[in-house]
């Protein structure tokens, strides 16, 4: 048993997203269900908790005050004690609850985007997420299935948590030491930049460095250095890092920086993107390069 969407989600506009969840079915009368401690109703919160502990994120799409289907699978299943056990042990909780009223027009639109970013048109709808948001797995509706069952079939899906990444080897971890590095070689300079020294910042960036594929990559292409944008007491750790940043980062963010000289930015990727999508970004920045710089003796 589930419950949809009335019309396209595409096809609204504008501040139309703030009621993108229009209520077709038949309205419950009670109070909605409000998440519990365990359960957490940031989607960024839930990321950067999934980084840290290694754990991927376990996202409940629900509407507490409209949504039949939705309030009999978390009674049933969540509410156990089976549940509790398994899901505090296994996952990162996080509920994304757009109800007919109770929540701010923020709120609703910063939810919206999520569903729409993920394709989510029946309710409840399960989702599993890595620790970068990517896509598992989905679980969509719920049609009665007794709390074990349905976690016995869910847990054989979900991957179990990850160590936690630390960095494997010492790296260069300032600006002037990669352009030092640089200086003489054919290699551009890729710098892995945290907001600050924020543990999830500096594990996030552990994950990137340490990924075999992005790690194969950029050791035989670039020059690569580590380091935090910004002091201990939240002041820019240099000057000419923050010019290529083009400003400043939240503290537990990550950013993937190539430039030639120190001085101009060349490349620019998130780094709460997966490795294999920032991976895919600097192999197309080398073709770029490689053409380009084939071009210029073609020229001469």
């Amino acid at each position: 048993m589930t419950s949809r969407i009335g019309r396209p989600v595409a096809l609204l506009k504008g501040s139309a997203l703030s009621t993108v969840f229009a209520v077709v079915a038949v309205v419950l009368v009670a109070a909605p269900t409000q998440a519990s401690e365990e359960w957490l109703t940031n989607y960024d919160e839930a990321l950067a908790e999934s980084t840290r502990s290694g754990k991927p994120v376990f996202v409940l799409f629900t509407g507490s005050d409209w949504c039949p289907h939705c309030r009999t699978l978390e009674d049933r299943v969540f509410a156990t004690s089976e549940f509790e056990s398994w899901s505090d042990e296994h996952v990162v909780l996080l509920m994304l609850d757009l109800p007919e009223s109770g929540i701010s027009p923020t709120v609703r639109s910063e939810r919206s985007r999520i569903c729409i970013k993920y394709g989510v048109r029946t309710f409840p709808s399960v989702l599993v997420l890595d620790s970068f948001g990517e896509k598992i797995l989905e679980e969509k509706g719920y049609r009665g299935t007794p709390a074990s069952t349905w976690i016995k079939r869910l847990a054989a899906k979900v991957p179990a948590p990850e160590a936690v990444a630390d960095l494997e080897q010492p790296m260069l971890t300032s600006l002037s030491e990669a352009v030092d590095k640089a200086r003489g070689k054919d290699r551009p300079i890729l710098l892995v930049v945290s907001g600050s020294s924020d543990k999830t910042a500096r594990i996030r960036s552990a994950s990137l460095i340490n990924d075999p594929e992005f790690h194969a990559l950029v050791e035989d292409n670039f020059v690569v250095a580590t380091m935090p944008a910004s002091t201990d007491d939240g002041q820019p750790a240099d000057a000419s890092l923050e010019q290529l940043l083009g400003g400043t980062l939240e503290p537990d963010a990550v950013e993937v920086i190539v430039t030639v000289d120190g001085e101009t930015t060349v490349f620019m990727a998130s780094g709460s993107q997966s490795p294999k999508r920032i991976v895919s970004g600097l192999r197309r920045f080398l073709v770029a390069r490689q053409a380009a710089r084939q071009s210029n003796v073609t020229r001469w």
